[in-house]
């Protein structure tokens, strides 16, 4: 296995994480915040999939789906705090899109070579993540970096445990 297997594997297991989180919740239930001052899940789905576009659209142009329009805005950190469910989208939407962003990151994947994660990361993301392979590594552990607060909510609506 080699780095690009890796960053795909570790992909694959963050989506596995996720989807097994999401897969019994309602679309009501995507409206629960896991606690208070944190974002509901509807906002957190839709913060995946805008902004792991904008990442995979900084290390493979052109690369990631094209979202609906306003998608992007209205999961925009200025919206998080809406509770109105006619705000956001169905977990069937969410699903959907979110499938779509992880097929064109496979697909990019595809074109990676070991040598290019050595490469220069974009330039305003550089403090963090100096390479492209940290920024791969980031879009590949996205996901879990929330899936900590669907469990919460999980608990709360008597769900079972998953993993």
């Amino acid at each position: 296995m080699n780095a690009v297997d890796v960053i795909r594997q570790t992909n694959t297991t963050s989506q596995m994480v996720v989807k097994a989180y999401v897969e019994d919740l309602s679309d009501a239930d995507l409206m629960r915040r896991p606690a208070a001052g944190c974002n509901h899940l509807a906002w957190q789905l839709g913060h995946l999939i805008s902004s792991e576009c904008m990442l995979l659209n900084s290390l493979a142009p052109g690369a990631a789906p094209e979202l609906p329009a306003g998608f992007a805005e209205q999961h925009a950190k200025d919206k998080c705090g809406s509770d109105d469910p006619s705000q956001f989208c169905t977990k069937a939407q969410y699903l959907e899109l979110w499938g779509q962003v992880q097929a064109a990151m496979m697909g990019a994947l595809d074109h990676v070579s070991e040598s290019d994660l050595d490469k220069p990361g974009p330039e305003n993301m550089q403090p963090m993540f100096p390479t492209a392979g940290a920024v791969w590594v980031l879009l590949a552990t996205h996901a879990l970096m929330h899936a900590g607060q669907f469990v919460p909510v999980r608990r709360a609506l008597g769900k079972p445990v998953v993993i």
